[in-house]
């Protein structure tokens, strides 16, 4: 049975729509099936240059090469490029709820999800932290993880891996929200899913600090003697290959990384500007210890480009070709 694989078109008012559109420009291996509204797709893919062809998706029918597969659902109002509407907000989480649903049951063998916009969500009075949040709640998952990836030139073209302790939190609720238990569940997620979803036999996992130089021997905070060298001596000592912790203003460099299939960074802005440096424009979100696959671009909504055709869809791309990776490998 051929894979097929569903793709959010998130915000309507950003770029998602026309980069979904962008998949027909390439012949993909598996069938892949765009959940959005199908007229603002096809209005978004005539004003960026796409000449594509849409056909409503019928889980029964076969796919046809140079189309796009639209499982319509409505938007709640029409909507503007670059104009964010918050009466929009529910149809974003509808686009979800699809996806995960028909990955749940079968029908979707992996989901990719094109950019959304938090703000707007929270603005029509509905809590989202986002995707990865989202995620775990609508899966029932107790805990999961956040890593990007993309070919690094420093690395040679190599995979740069970089996963997170805590997610979406004020800078200020960092140190409170790494915990040993926490800590001990994200490092077991991590090292599990390099195993069993990427096919590395034991991983070697590079763990960063949270303070300025791992915390100078306790001078400039003690997150690294009560917490974090403890898990990592207590998880090595049950086999897994973690090195650290270490000051994360060196251990990106290139003779660091050389031996390293990851990275676990203790906060948002502490890993992901480096993997963003090193890859924009072909890095990939995956969320780690969910029951279904998930990938995602590594960019937000690009408000300024919305409809104008100057969208780059090889984030979108790349994430594609992981799910298909990754779906391929859970199907062996």
């Amino acid at each position: 049975m051929p894979i097929t694989i569903a793709v959010t078109s998130g915000e309507p008012a950003g770029i998602g729509p026309e980069l979904c559109a962008a998949l027909a420009r390439r012949q993909w291996p598996v069938r892949l099936v765009v959940v959005g509204d199908e007229d603002l797709i096809a209005q978004r893919a005539v004003a960026s240059g796409s000449h594509v062809g849409l056909r409503r998706y019928m889980p029964t029918a076969s796919s046809l090469p140079g189309t796009i597969e639209i499982l319509h659902e409505p938007l709640a109002v029409a909507s503007r490029a670059g104009e964010l509407d918050p009466a929009n907000a529910r149809h974003v989480l509808r686009l979800l709820d699809r996806a995960i649903d028909g990955c749940l049951r079968g029908e979707f063998a992996a989901m990719v999800t094109a950019p959304l916009h938090k703000g707007v969500i929270n603005d029509a009075s509905i809590a989202f932290s986002g995707h990865t949040e989202y995620l775990a709640a609508r899966t029932g998952t107790a805990r999961v993880v956040m890593m990007l990836a993309g070919p690094s030139n420093a690395l040679g073209g190599r995979a740069l891996r970089v996963a997170l302790a805590t997610t979406h939190l004020a800078l200020a609720d960092v140190p409170r929200a790494i915990t040993r238990q926490s800590l001990t569940a994200t490092l077991r997620i991590l090292e599990a899913d390099l195993r069993q979803r990427f096919g590395l036999v034991r991983p070697r996992i590079l763990v960063a600090g949270l303070n300025p130089h791992a915390g100078e021997g306790g001078h400039l905070g003690r997150e690294e003697i009560d917490v974090i060298r403890p898990v990592l001596d207590t998880l090595r000592g049950e086999g897994l290959d973690l090195v650290g912790p270490l000051p994360a203003d060196t251990l990106f460099l290139p003779a660091c990384l050389e031996d390293a299939d990851a990275v676990l960074a203790m906060y948002h802005d502490q890993g992901l500007p480096v993997l963003k440096f090193a890859t924009f424009g072909h890095g990939i979100n995956i969320t780690l210890g969910l029951p279904i696959i998930r990938t995602s671009v590594d960019h937000g909504t690009a408000l300024d480009l919305a409809g104008t055709g100057r969208a780059d869809p090889g984030s979108l791309y790349a994430a594609v070709d992981a799910a298909i990776g990754l779906a391929r490998r859970a199907a062996q």
